[in-house]
């Protein structure tokens, strides 16, 4: 039985990345040997959106091509609550959520929106 998700977030800076999830995110994690951190995730859903554009259908290794956003009740305060720690894009207004992004240190970007559309799990 499938009991969770482990989502692979590849980096050219793995350390500052890492460092920017714990102190900035405040997310807990585990060491997995070796010094490897594992960090925890909030409750999470997928999606399968068409694959157009720049946004690749799947990795060189062949693994299907994703994105993470991180989801909040409140855009506007979360932004706020971490306004000295992130930096964020513009807000969007789409029609599934209000929605900017946040860059790590290594560049990549994470989505974070506030969801107008029900979510898959309970909270």
């Amino acid at each position: 039985m499938i009991f969770g998700a482990h989502f692979l977030l590849y980096s050219k800076k793995a350390e500052p990345d890492r460092a920017f999830l714990r102190d900035a995110l405040g997310l807990d994690s585990i060491d997995a040997g070796g010094g490897w951190p594992i960090f925890a995730l909030p409750p999470a859903e997928i999606a399968v959106h068409p694959s157009h554009g720049s946004a690749p259908a799947k990795t060189e290794d062949g693994h299907a091509g994703a994105a993470l956003y991180l989801m909040c009740d409140d855009l506007k305060s979360t932004m706020k609550s971490l306004e000295k720690k992130v930096h964020f894009s513009q807000v969007e207004e789409a029609p599934w959520g209000i929605v900017t992004s946040l860059a790590l240190p290594s560049g990549a970007r994470v989505g974070l929106y506030q969801p107008k559309h029900p979510t898959a799990f309970k909270r």
